[in-house]
């Protein structure tokens, strides 16, 4: 099971997802992480008002931190190391890291585990794992 831990910037609730004007992005990206998590993924989220310290007990994130600054959050570990940051992933490409063939909620196969394979057939190119690379 792939582990994503998500590092929000301050938010005002634990998704964004409130208030009076709301991030489609964050809209879109929680909704996502729902599907993510109904497909097999562990999928944490911390938000940087409601748990700073989670940020300062991470080594990856509290380095991370320190050279970038929170401006470049949010910042997404896959497997506890550093995938994603500056943005949050599309539906597609979160796909593409938990292993599922079909972002569209359809058939649920699973890839090959290689990531190189998995991300060739995901993008629909002539590569499957039957098949090799063409």
């Amino acid at each position: 099971m792939k582990k994503i831990e998500v590092y929000d910037p301050a938010l005002c609730c634990s998704t964004g997802v409130c208030g009076t004007t709301v991030d489609a992005a964050l809209v879109s990206f929680a909704a996502d992480a729902d599907w993510a998590r109904k497909n097999g993924a562990k999928v944490e989220r911390f938000n940087l008002s409601q748990q700073p310290l989670a940020f300062a007990k991470n080594p990856t994130v509290k380095l991370f931190l320190e050279r970038s600054g929170q401006d470049s959050l949010p910042l997404l570990l896959l497997d506890g190391e550093i995938a994603l940051a500056g943005r949050y992933l599309t539906r597609s490409e979160l796909a593409r890291w938990i292993g599922v063939a079909n972002a569209d909620g359809g058939s649920q196969e699973k890839l090959s585990e290689s990531p190189i394979m998995a991300a060739a057939t995901a993008d629909g190119s002539c590569c499957s794992p039957q098949k090799g690379c063409c």
